[in-house]
C-alpha cells in the first residue's frame, strides 16, 4: 500500500512512545492522542479520530480479554485460598526444596521453559506464578528478578523456537520459501543462545540480593504477602471461632493438597495428550483448560470454608479478581489498541472500514517500503532482518510479523550472501522476543506482571537490556556460523 501521512503519523507517534518509555514515563497520553490524529487523517474527517480512540480500545479489550479472565480467576482462586490457610501450607513442600535464591532462580527457569516450550507460555504463567514465584520469592528471589525469569525462559526461550509446536516455524519457513527443518533447528541453538545470555545478565544483577540470607526477613514476607493482600478483607470478616478454625485447620490441609495436584494432573494429561499427537491444547485453548480446573476449585474452597455463605462470597471473590485484573492492567488496553493499528487484520474494525475498502497496516506497510534500503551484505542484512523482526513485534503479537520477515529473509539472501533459514531465524527471533513479549508491555508479558502485582511497563524496560544484548550476540552468533 502507498505510504501516506498517517504512515509517517503512525512511525513518528512509535518513536515518541519508545522514547517516553525509555524515559521512565507514561505513554497512555501519547498513545490515545496518536491513536486520534492518525485515524483523523487517514479519514479526513475529525469524526472517525473520535469513533478509533474506542474502537481501538474496543478492539484491544476482546483480544486481551482472556488473559483478563484468567488472571482473574487464578487472584480469586488464591484468594479463596487465602481465607483457608491453604496458601501458606501449599508453598512449605517447595520451600524445603528452594533452600536459596540462587535455587530456586533455576527451578524456576527450568520449570517454566519446559512446560511453556509444550503448551506455550499462556497456559504455563498462572501455574508458574501462583504456586512457584512466592516459593522463590521466600527463598530470596526479589520479586521483579523472577517475574524477568519466568518471562524470559517462557515469553523468550520456548515461544521464539517454539520447537514443539511448531506453528511460528511453519509460518516462517512457508513464507520465506525453504524446509521448516531448516529453520526448526536454527532457531533452538538462537533462542538458547539469547536466553541463556539474558537470564546470565538477569542473574549477575541479582546474586548480591538472593546471596543475603533475607528469606525470613520482614521485607522479604511482606513481598510474598503482596501476592495474596487482596484476600485480606476477608479473612478480616471471618470470625474465627471454633467452628471456622476447625474448617481452616482442616480443609487449608485438605486444598494445599488438592491444588498443586489438581494442577500437576492438567499438566500430565496435557503432556499426555501431545506426545500421543493429539492437538487443542495450544495457547488459550490450554489456558482455557486451566482457568476450568481454577475455577471448579475456587468453588470447592469457597464451599469448604463458607458453607451456606458461599452462595455470595465466591462473587466477591470473582468481582475482587476482575477489580484487581482491571486496575493492574487496564493502561495495557489503549497501548494495544494503537498499535493494533499496525496490522491490516485490525484497522477496518478500529477505522470503520467499509467491506473492500482498502486496509491499511501502518506498521508493516512502512517496514515494507523501507525493505530496498537494507544493504545487500551479510552483516546489514542479518542485523537488518533482526530490527524488522523486532519493529514487527511492536504490536504484541509477535506471530503477525512472521510472515513479512520470512518473505523478506527469501527476497533477500541471494543477494546478501546470507541462507535464507537464517535470516528468517533472526527475523523469528526479534518478532517474538518482542512481541511475544518479552521488551514490551502491551504483550502476554501483561499477565505476568498482573499475577506478580508489577508494573508491566516497570518490568518490559528491566527487560529491554538483557534482552536486546542477548539478541544481538545471537544474531552476531548466527552470521558467523552459518
Amino acid at each position: 500500500m502507498e505510504i501516506t501521512l498517517a504512515h509517517w503519523l503512525y512511525l513518528f507517534v512509535t518513536i515518541i512512545v519508545i522514547g517516553t518509555m525509555l524515559f521512565r514515563r507514561g505513554v497512555v497520553l501519547p498513545i490515545i492522542i496518536g491513536t486520534f490524529l492518525v485515524a483523523a487523517v487517514y479519514k479526513g474527517d475529525v469524526v472517525s479520530g473520535f469513533q478509533a480512540v474506542f474502537n481501538a480500545n474496543l478492539v484491544a479489550a476482546k483480544e486481551l480479554f482472556s488473559i483478563f479472565l484468567i488472571i482473574s480467576l487464578m487472584i480469586a482462586l488464591l484468594n479463596a485460598l487465602k481465607g483457608l490457610g491453604a496458601d501458606q501450607r501449599l508453598i512449605m513442600p517447595v520451600q524445603k526444596i528452594m533452600v536459596n535464591g540462587h535455587v530456586s532462580f533455576i527451578i524456576l527457569f527450568a520449570t517454566t521453559y519446559i512446560i511453556s516450550l509444550f503448551f506455550w507460555p499462556t497456559p504455563a504463567v498462572p501455574l508458574i506464578c501462583a504456586l512457584l514465584v512466592p516459593a522463590a520469592v521466600r527463598a530470596g528471589v526479589p520479586v521483579m528478578s523472577a517475574a524477568m525469569v519466568v518471562v524470559i525462559s517462557g515469553q523468550g526461550m520456548a515461544l521464539s523456537s517454539d520447537y514443539v509446536i511448531q506453528v511460528a516455524p511453519v509460518i516462517s519457513a512457508t513464507a520465506a520459501g525453504v524446509d521448516k527443518a531448516l529453520i526448526t533447528d536454527k532457531l533452538m541453538v538462537l533462542s538458547l543462545i539469547t536466553g541463556f545470555c539474558a537470564l546470565s545478565i538477569v542473574y549477575l544483577s541479582a546474586r548480591k540480593v538472593m546471596s543475603k540470607k533475607i528469606a525470613q526477613s520482614e521485607e522479604n514476607i511482606k513481598m510474598q504477602e503482596n501476592f495474596f493482600e487482596d484476600a485480606g478483607e476477608l479473612a478480616a470478616t471471618v470470625e474465627d471461632d471454633a467452628d471456622i478454625v476447625q474448617r481452616k485447620e482442616t480443609w487449608g490441609k485438605v486444598f494445599a493438597v488438592i491444588v498443586p495436584l489438581s494442577m500437576l494432573a492438567v499438566m500430565i494429561y496435557m503432556f499426555q495428550f501431545k506426545i500421543t499427537g493429539g492437538s487443542g491444547f495450544e495457547g488459550t485453548d490450554g489456558a482455557a483448560f486451566v482457568g476450568g480446573v481454577a475455577t471448579i476449585l475456587l468453588v470447592l474452597a469457597t464451599i469448604a470454608l463458607n458453607r451456606i455463605h458461599a452462595l455470595d462470597q465466591i462473587s466477591e471473590h470473582i468481582t475482587d479478581g476482575f477489580v484487581f485484573a482491571f486496575k493492574a492492567m487496564a493502561p495495557v488496553i489503549p497501548i494495544a489498541g494503537f498499535f493494533f493499528m499496525g496490522s491490516s487484520e485490525f484497522t477496518p474494525a478500529i477505522l470503520s472500514l467499509s467491506e473492500g475498502a482498502a486496509t491499511p497496516a501502518f506498521l508493516f506497510d512502512t517496514i515494507q517500503a523501507g525493505q530496498v534500503y537494507i544493504p545487500q551484505n551479510s552483516i546489514f542484512a542479518g542485523y537488518g532482518i533482526l530490527l524488522i523482526g523486532i519493529i514487527t513485534g511492536l504490536d504484541g503479537s509477535g506471530f503477525s510479523g512472521l510472515p513479512l520477515t520470512g518473505a523478506l529473509s527469501g527476497a533477500l539472501s541471494s543477494g546478501a550472501n546470507i541462507d535464507a533459514s537464517t535470516m528468517a531465524a533472526i527475523g523469528q527471533m526479534g518478532a517474538i522476543w518482542t512481541g511475544g513479549g518479552t521488551i514490551i508491555a502491551w504483550s502476554s508479558l501483561v499477565a505476568v506482571a498482573g499475577f506478580l502485582k508489577i508494573s508491566p511497563i516497570e518490568l518490559a524496560r528491566k527487560n529491554f537490556i538483557p534482552v536486546m544484548i542477548s539478541l544481538l550476540i545471537a544474531t552476531t552468533v548466527a552470521i558467523l556460523i552459518w
